[in-house]
């Protein structure tokens, strides 16, 4: 069991709905966003529901790097060790490429890929010393395809994630540590409030995001259904059908 755990991007969201679940199933918490004030409320909120549980809090920004490594080994100091990491922070701001948005899909690809290649170097650290470890790293369904308007640079990051996944993994199989990809489809929270084609519930999201990292799978669309069955038509489907729907 993956006792210590830590959460970026937790103060809201998928990030706050996972320490929520891994609270319950009493697991100690690391969490780590940028917004401390909905951080010291979440953990007052899981300490008083879940006595036996530790949770740690620091403030993070993922683009930050500097910052990265010091909270993680922070964290790994205080906790006394890290199980599993879920490189979690993102953001899916964007604009339709070449319209004058180029300043907010910089924003994103720094966020999303570059702060998530930091989380990753920062907690592979720990778990080659610990000669063990869980890292989780949240894509998207969106890393399967190109994605159009304002979306197109939020999925390339997702595309990236997955593909440094796959990397790290190749690189750890002679190892116990394991290393997840998992791709959401559309989950209701901030990136998506509205009521999108085929948009799951926040709580049933998490809870297969849950399942699936405790599973430990190499990959996982999430939730199953409909998204395992639809991604082999999202990836093959012809430009101008997907062009149409997203």
């Amino acid at each position: 069991m993956r006792k210590k755990i830590l959460i970026t991007g937790a103060s809201s969201g998928l990030g706050e709905g996972m320490a929520r679940r891994f609270a319950a199933m009493g697991r100690d918490l690391a969490l780590c966003a940028r917004r401390t004030d909905r951080l010291d409320r979440l953990r007052e909120e899981l300490t008083a529901a879940h006595p036996g549980i530790t949770v740690a809090t620091r403030q993070l920004d993922v683009t930050d790097h500097d910052a990265v490594f010091a909270v993680f080994r922070s964290f790994a100091e205080e906790l006394g060790g890290l199980d599993r990491v879920v490189v979690n922070a993102g953001i899916g701001k964007g604009r339709k490429v070449g319209t004058g948005g180029f300043q907010a899909n910089r924003r994103t690809a720094e966020t999303n890929f570059i702060g998530a290649l930091a989380q990753a170097e920062a907690a592979m650290e720990l778990f080659y010393a610990r000669g063990a470890g869980h890292l989780v790293l949240i894509s998207s369904l969106g890393a399967l395809r190109g994605m159009p308007r304002s979306a197109a640079a939020y999925a390339a990051t997702k595309a990236a994630v997955s593909s440094l996944a796959e990397g790290i993994r190749m690189d750890a199989l002679r190892t116990p540590i394991r290393v997840s990809a998992i791709l959401p489809g559309y989950i209701r929270s901030e990136m998506n409030p509205e009521d999108a084609l085929l948009i799951t519930s926040t709580e049933v999201g998490v809870r297969a995001m849950v399942r699936a990292i405790e599973r430990e799978v190499a990959t996982a669309c999430v939730p199953a259904w409909p998204w395992r069955l639809l991604a082999p038509v999202y990836r093959h489907a012809p430009l101008r059908l997907l062009e149409r729907v997203l």
